[in-house]
C-alpha cells in the first residue's frame, strides 16, 4: 500500500475533515459495492471510463454506474472517492465489493475469470 500520513501525526480537528471530506459521496459508493455485484465509478467524457462500461456490457455483466462530474466539475467528490479507495484514477471498478482497478485492470481480471 502507499505511505499514509501516522495516526499521531494528524491533530483531531484535521481528522474530523479528513473524515467528514464529501462523506455522502463515499457513503454512496461504499453502500453501491455492498449493493451491487458490479460498480463502475467515473465521470463524463472520459473515453477510459466509457471503455470499461462498454466491455462489462459486451460480456454481459450487469453493473452500476455512478458518474461524479466531468474534466471541470465536482472535482472535489472525485478526490474524496480517490483518497477513500487509494486509486488514483477513473474508471474506479469494484467486484463483489473489491476494489479492481480501472479498464487496463477489468480487461486483465475479466481474461483471468476466463481461463
Amino acid at each position: 500500500m502507499r505511505p499514509t500520513l501516522a495516526e499521531e501525526k494528524i491533530t483531531p480537528p484535521a481528522r474530523a475533515k479528513i473524515e467528514g471530506f464529501h462523506k455522502a459521496v463515499v457513503d454512496d459508493v461504499k453502500a453501491a459495492i455492498v449493493k451491487h455485484k458490479f460498480v463502475v465509478v467515473g465521470m463524463a467524457m472520459n473515453p477510459v471510463v466509457k471503455s470499461a462500461r462498454k466491455l462489462l456490457n459486451e460480456e454481459g455483466h450487469e453493473f452500476h454506474y455512478m458518474e461524479y462530474g466531468s474534466y471541470t466539475s465536482m472535482w472535489k467528490q472525485r478526490l474524496a472517492i480517490k483518497l477513500w479507495s487509494g486509486w488514483p484514477t477513473f474508471p474506479q471498478v469494484f467486484v463483489d465489493g473489491v476494489l479492481v482497478g480501472g479498464h487496463s485492470d477489468l480487461v486483465e481480471y475479466l481474461g483471468a475469470k476466463k481461463n
